[in-house]
């Protein structure tokens, strides 16, 4: 299967943080959710793919391409939804279309205004006059309307509310219909993920601690609520993470099937993307359930 993104021993650093990525690749055909908490890298590593940033060492590339030396010839097949950038606030969304057509060769105008209709949001406003939903919403109408292969969103679906997400969503479902277009999203909000992710990528403090399909986390990964007393009793090579509370113990396991014939007198939970995140960055860490 054909690569949208490859990255190899990449590294940025600053003062007070490293983003090491030793090996990353993302295939055509699927939506790849990247997780972490605020400051784990996850926008760093974008604004890395991008070239918004630049990296000191390691190598990217976007369709065999390498963004920093071919970006004319690339941008075209890249669609960008960034947290924190947007258009002057003095614009109104006739004025973007205008513009995206001296920007993208392939600009459909058309598209574009039916993105706007379908969004309930005037070509006449003033952008400054948007909510940040509606603002939100005009950034992904732009960034669908070039055509391109390639979506790289980062928080994308917030500010929105939950069924214009369940419509944006959707959008994107429909867009990776083709084996071709790729989506690669980070966002808070996991339980999206859940819907419409293929893959998973989870970065902490700079680092991928966990890389999977995501129906094999949800599917095989597992919960263990037990008493403190009974915490020894659970085999240490069965734990990816726990987290002591004050009456009982969490334990996330990566095989939850086997865990529940081997543990049947303890309950066994399923798990949720958020679950996965909060016990592997506020638990203590055994292993990353790769074993």
């Amino acid at each position: 299967m054909k690569n949208a993104i490859e990255v190899k021993n990449l590294e940025k650093r600053y003062d007070d943080f490293t983003l090491k990525i030793d090996a990353l690749n993302i295939p055509s055909g699927q939506i790849i959710g990247l997780i972490g908490e605020n400051g784990a890298g996850k926008t760093t590593f974008i604004k890395s793919i991008l070239n918004i940033v630049h990296k000191n060492s390691g190598e990217i590339k976007l369709f065999d391409k390498d963004l920093s030396s071919e970006e004319l010839s690339i941008k075209e097949e890249i669609g960008v939804v960034l947290d924190d950038t947007f258009f002057p606030e003095i614009l109104t969304a006739k004025n973007i279309d205008t513009i995206m057509k001296d920007v993208f060769k392939n600009w459909d105008s058309k598209l574009f205004y039916e993105y706007l209709k379908d969004f309930g949001i005037k070509d006449n406003q003033v952008l400054k006059t948007l909510s940040k939903g509606m603002k939100k919403k005009v950034e992904i109408a732009t960034a669908l309307s070039h055509h391109p292969k390639l979506l790289i969103l980062d928080e994308a679906t917030s500010g929105l509310d939950p069924i214009v997400r369940s419509e944006v969503l959707d959008l994107f479902l429909k867009f990776i219909e083709d084996d071709d277009h790729t989506i690669l999203l980070s966002t808070h909000i996991t339980s999206d993920l859940e819907h419409v992710a293929d893959h998973i990528v989870f970065i902490d403090k700079g680092k991928i601690v966990l890389e999977k399909a995501r129906n094999e986390i949800t599917d095989n990964y597992g919960i263990i609520k037990c008493e403190l007393k009974d915490f020894e009793s659970i085999d240490k090579s069965d734990i990816v993470a726990y987290k002591k509370n004050k009456y009982d113990c969490e334990i996330l396991v990566a095989d939850k099937i086997t865990c529940a014939k081997k543990y049947p007198n303890f309950v066994m939970d399923k798990i949720t993307l958020e679950d996965l995140m909060l016990l592997m960055i506020k638990g203590v860490k055994y292993h990353d359930g790769n074993d």
